[in-house]
């Protein structure tokens, strides 16, 4: 009974609300004033990550043996709810190197985290992951990039699609079939560098939103990486990697979510307030009034259940993966309905570049999308109902 009052006690830290104060502080400073230029541009937000860096927060998401502030997930579930209230894609850009690392936290030797890890918690280098194909995007049993062994080395070759901060990064952890025998079982994670002969990139995506993350290809033609860089020295164990990673950071991106809706609840506060027809500010209809408290409400289950996820996956919790999913699915379903109502708040004005909630609105679909989509979410929750159902007497 206590280990569930535990579980279920969302009240920060000390620590983790002074860290709240400092990332809020940084982001009305630095990211508000910018943000819709680097959207329009789209420049990969390197001054304000350096902001992050002299103010030590890439720390935030990282344990302390590894140069990091042992704050754990939670810390990253604040850290993500928090900066994509005020920007989706710089967040995204951010937060793509922890999501680098977590297969290597989850699977790596000892040497392997101290090298990696502590680069990533000091903000020295930037991280991707790859996981993603241009034929394996869901359908992740059908990867077909491949590492062969030659003497004390892999020979990998393939494309990976959709790589937040591909190009930017310093390092990637690249999923390979090392067996293909045996499917999914077969798959291996690469810790792969960027300068490496034969690692290239491709165009920049033109996206609708998150313009500021950089998004594009991963091209491997017979790059050699030493064995030291098999993600845990043991080939076959990407598909754990994989699943572990996935299931501990569906909870910051559904935080992520949650922030984004926040962002546009508040601006749809703000327009409301001030915007004046018939006579009064429009924040005094009624059906104004219940568009918002529809808004605030949906945002509120998104972040109890979002905090749950994390606090579960925290503790090991045998149920983790579900309230990931749930969360994920949740979050960013609440996120699309939020932005697409708060841009209904602001009419006309809302349909331009105006005012922040059209970028907002573009940065938001990108949510039931990436990390799995809507459907994959309630896929992952289907198969645990089932499971559920079974047990059932």
């Amino acid at each position: 009974m206590e280990r569930d009052k535990s579980l279920l006690d969302f009240n920060l830290s000390d620590e983790l609300i002074e860290i709240a104060e400092l990332i809020r502080e940084i982001c009305e400073k630095e990211i508000v004033p910018r943000r819709a230029e680097l959207d329009e541009k789209e420049e990969y937000p390197f001054e304000i990550f350096a902001k992050f860096k002299e103010a030590g927060l890439p720390a935030v998401l990282y344990d302390e043996q590894y140069g990091g502030m042992g704050a754990g997930l939670f810390a990253a579930v604040i850290f993500a709810e928090i900066v994509s209230e005020y920007c989706l894609g710089v967040n995204t850009a951010i937060s793509a190197t922890k999501l680098c690392a977590l297969p290597i936290e989850h699977g790596g030797t000892e040497e392997q985290k101290k090298k990696y890890l502590s680069a990533f918690a000091s903000g020295e280098k930037i991280g991707a992951f790859c996981l993603s194909e241009p034929n394996a995007g869901s359908d992740v049993p059908n990867l077909s990039t491949v590492a062969i062994k030659k003497g004390d080395r892999y020979i990998l070759n393939g494309v990976k699609q959709w790589i937040t901060n591909a190009g930017v990064a310093d390092v990637y952890t690249v999923f390979a079939l090392t067996d293909k025998s045996k499917g999914p079982r077969g798959m291996s994670c690469f810790i792969v560098e960027k300068g490496m002969k034969g690692l290239s990139f491709g165009k920049l995506e033109n996206k609708m939103g998150i313009r500021c993350s950089h998004t594009r290809q991963v091209i491997l033609e017979d790059v050699e990486v030493p064995e030291e860089n098999l993600v845990g020295l043991k080939p076959n164990r990407g598909f754990i990697h994989a699943f572990q990673t996935l299931s501990s950071s569906r909870p910051a991106v559904a935080a992520s979510a949650v922030g984004l809706a926040t962002g546009c609840y508040k601006e749809a506060l703000k327009y409301t307030r001030q915007r004046e027809q018939f006579g009064k500010n429009i924040i005094n209809f009624q059906v104004v009034q219940h568009m918002l408290a529809d808004m605030a409400v949906r945002i509120e289950q998104a972040r109890l259940l979002t905090y749950r996820a994390a606090k579960y996956a925290m503790a090991g919790h045998p149920e983790a993966a579900k309230y990931s999913a749930m969360a994920k699915y949740a979050a960013s379903e609440t996120a699309v309905a939020v932005a697409n109502d708060a841009l209904q708040l602001h009419g006309g004005y809302g349909f331009t570049k105006d005012y922040p909630i059209e970028k907002m609105y573009r940065d938001a679909k990108i949510l039931t999308i990436y990390e799995g989509t809507s459907q994959i979410q309630k896929n992952e929750i289907g198969a645990y109902i089932i499971k559920e159902a079974a047990a059932l007497r």
